[in-house]
């Protein structure tokens, strides 16, 4: 229900004073000097009350993006231990820039500005990760909190990120590195580098990895905290479950981790120096260590695994993450119809 009183200001001027009451919200009230605008807000109001609209808007003029990012900070990231310290930084860096505003002064364009701003000394990538972090804070504000009405970082564009790196070792390359592994003084890196190259596991997952993930009878790792948060089983066959085996075998009794640090149990050991040096024994340039999880996806791809297999294996939620190894598995699926046509019209 609406009304429009009208009333004389001790000046004796005319006001006209819009009311809307609506059965479960708070009334509303305006003021105006037409009383044509009076109306026209009250039919504006009465809609977006009844879409759930309007009360997001009234906060939008309530709070700063640095309100926002504060309650997200505090009460949303603690949820992603993982991610909280890196995501809090690049929240912090959009507060330092443009925290100052309201939210219903956050348009797409001041945050256009702001990304131009970003880009300047950083790679797409880097650039995409920032919009992301405030991405999700936006949504959770608009869907949770009542703070928006949308996020507005929908309608700013993206920068558009390079085709990802496919770095993988050749025959050759993968038996020195291997050898050298095994040479290393770091008496763990050779099952570190083997678990990595049969499994596609990352870095962080396996030097993390608990004997209590390991079921050895089944053959099979548990990974229960992952990159995109979603658990993944992985098949412990070969020469991994043999290593993986004859390390239960004489495995600590002051740490549950499978490769602790000597120094301190109960932390993971430290591959980065022993690494790098068998990377030069062996000869070997321009290869990271998660390039080992390339490596797998592509023996993979070129042993006639499909994208849906490789990305299951390797714990990607869509496929568009392992389009990169396409290729590989064309050029095996040409060699197979070669050798087929050849043994059928010779």
């Amino acid at each position: 229900m609406a009304t429009i009183r009208e009333r004389t200001t001790s000046k004796g001027e005319t006001r006209y004073q819009a009311i809307v009451r609506l059965k479960g919200f708070p009334p509303q009230t305006a003021t105006f000097n037409r009383k044509t605008d009076a109306k026209r807000w009250v039919t504006n109001t009465e809609a977006a009350i009844r879409e759930g609209r309007h009360f997001k808007t009234t906060e939008s003029k309530k709070h700063t993006l640095s309100d926002l990012i504060e309650r997200y900070i505090k009460y949303v990231l603690p949820a992603k231990p993982k991610s909280q310290l890196k995501q809090a930084a690049q929240l912090r860096w959009w507060q330092s820039e443009i925290g100052y505003l309201t939210l219903s002064e956050v348009t797409p364009a001041r945050l256009g500005e702001a990304r131009d701003k970003l880009q300047r000394g950083r790679q797409p990538a880097t650039v995409v990760r920032y919009m992301a972090a405030l991405s999700h804070a936006f949504t959770i504000a608009s869907n949770e909190w009542g703070w928006l009405e949308d996020n507005p970082l929908r309608k700013v564009r993206k920068p558009v990120e390079p085709r990802g790196r496919v770095r993988f070792l050749d025959e050759d390359e993968r038996s020195r590195l291997l050898a050298a592994c095994k040479q290393s003084e770091c008496e763990a890196l050779y099952p570190v580098a083997v678990l990595a190259l049969s499994t596609g596991m990352r870095q962080g997952e396996i030097l993390s990895l608990e004997w209590s993930q390991i079921d050895l009878a089944r053959g099979y790792i548990y990974l229960t905290e992952t990159k995109n948060g979603e658990r993944r089983t992985v098949p412990l066959v070969s020469h991994a479950k043999q290593l993986i085996t004859d390390l239960s075998k004489v495995r600590r009794i002051d740490t549950n981790l499978v490769f602790p640090s000597t120094i301190k149990p109960e932390a993971p050991i430290a591959i980065r120096r022993p690494w790098g040096d068998a990377l030069k024994a062996a000869e070997i340039q321009d290869f990271r260590f998660h390039d080992l999880r390339h490596t797998a996806a592509s023996y993979l791809a070129m042993n006639g695994a499909s994208l849906a297999e490789i990305a299951e294996i390797l714990g990607h939620k869509t496929l568009q993450m392992v389009k990169r190894y396409a290729h590989l598995s064309e050029q095996h699926t040409s060699r197979v119809l070669e050798s087929m046509n050849r043994n059928m019209f010779s």
